[in-house]
C-alpha cells in the first residue's frame, strides 16, 4: 500500500497566496494596458499667419481654443497630432496671452517645453494621412482668416475624414476652415447645415472688424448655411449637426471638445 501524502495547509495556502497575487498583477497589467491604448487620433489645425493689416499687435492662435479642447480630448483617450498650413511655427495671439485670458491649464501649457515644442514644430499638411484620424478640428484666432480658406491640402484632408465617417469640428474664426470644403457631389459641405462660428456683432465688438479680409458670418450664410449665434456675445455656443460641430467663440472650446468626444462614441 501507498500513502498518500498530504500538503500541509499552510503550503496550500502559501501557493494560493502567490496565485491571486499574480492574477492580480496580470489584472492590473491588463488594465492599464487598455487605459494607455488610445481611443483614435484628432488632427488639430493651427493658423501660420500673424499680422494684422494695420494693427501694431500680432495675431495667431488663440491659444485656449487649442488647450481647453487639447485637455477635454486627451482625458477622454484620445492622441492628437498638430497641423498648419505651413508646418514649424505656429504664432501665438497676443490678446490671447492676457491674464483675462489665460486659465491655469493655459498656463501650465505654456510652461510645459514639450508642448510648445509641438507648437514651434507642426507637421505640414503633406505629412497627414487622413486614414489615421477620426476627426479634425480647426482652431481660431483671427490669423486662420487669411490662411484656412484657401488651402487645397488641408481642403483634401478634411474632406477625406469626413467621407470615412469622420467628424469635422472648428470654433471661433477657425470654422473659415469649412468654407471650401465639398461633398462628393461638389457641393458645400455646409450647405443646409447649422452652423455657427465668430458672429459678425462679436468682430465689431473686438475691435477687429476693419482687420479682417472677410467677414465669417456672411461668409458662411452665402455658402448656404444655416448660420446661428448665441443670444449673448462672447459666451458658450455650440451646434451638433451630425458630424459637422462648430462653436461660435473662444469660450466655446470646451463645450465644443465635450461635443466632439460626445460624438465621437457613437462612431463605429
Amino acid at each position: 500500500m501507498f500513502k498518500v501524502w498530504k500538503f500541509p495547509k499552510w503550503l496550500i495556502g502559501f501557493f494560493m497566496l502567490i496565485f491571486i497575487s499574480n492574477m492580480a498583477y496580470a489584472t492590473e497589467t491588463t488594465q492599464q494596458h487598455i487605459q494607455a491604448t488610445p481611443k483614435g487620433k484628432i488632427l488639430v489645425v493651427m493658423t501660420n499667419h500673424s499680422a494684422y493689416p494695420t494693427r501694431s499687435d500680432t495675431t495667431g492662435l488663440w491659444l485656449t481654443e487649442l488647450t481647453h479642447f487639447y485637455d477635454v480630448a486627451l482625458a477622454a483617450g484620445y492622441d492628437m497630432d498638430f497641423v498648419s498650413p505651413q508646418g514649424g511655427a505656429v504664432p501665438l495671439d497676443e490678446r490671447s496671452l492676457k491674464p483675462i485670458y489665460v486659465d491655469q491649464s493655459a498656463k501650465k501649457h505654456l510652461a510645459d517645453s514639450q508642448f510648445m515644442q509641438r507648437l514651434n514644430n507642426t507637421l505640414t499638411p503633406n505629412a497627414i494621412d487622413p486614414s489615421h484620424y477620426k476627426a479634425v478640428y480647426y482652431t481660431g484666432g483671427h490669423g486662420t482668416m487669411w490662411d484656412f480658406p484657401n488651402n487645397q491640402a488641408l481642403k483634401n484632408i478634411s474632406e477625406k475624414i469626413y467621407q470615412q465617417g469622420g467628424i469635422v469640428s472648428a470654433v471661433c474664426h477657425g470654422v473659415g476652415g469649412l468654407l471650401p470644403l465639398q461633398d462628393t457631389t461638389g457641393k458645400a459641405l455646409i450647405a443646409g447645415r447649422t452652423v455657427t462660428g465668430f458672429a459678425n456683432i462679436e468682430e465689431s465688438l473686438s475691435g477687429i472688424k476693419s482687420q479682417v479680409p472677410f467677414s465669417l458670418q456672411d461668409g458662411l450664410v452665402t455658402r448656404g448655411a444655416k448660420y446661428k449665434r448665441g443670444f449673448l456675445p462672447f459666451t458658450s455656443y455650440v451646434i451638433t449637426d451630425d458630424r459637422i460641430i462648430t462653436g461660435q467663440n473662444p469660450q466655446s472650446s470646451k463645450e465644443i471638445a465635450e461635443a466632439v468626444v460626445k460624438r465621437l462614441k457613437t462612431l463605429n
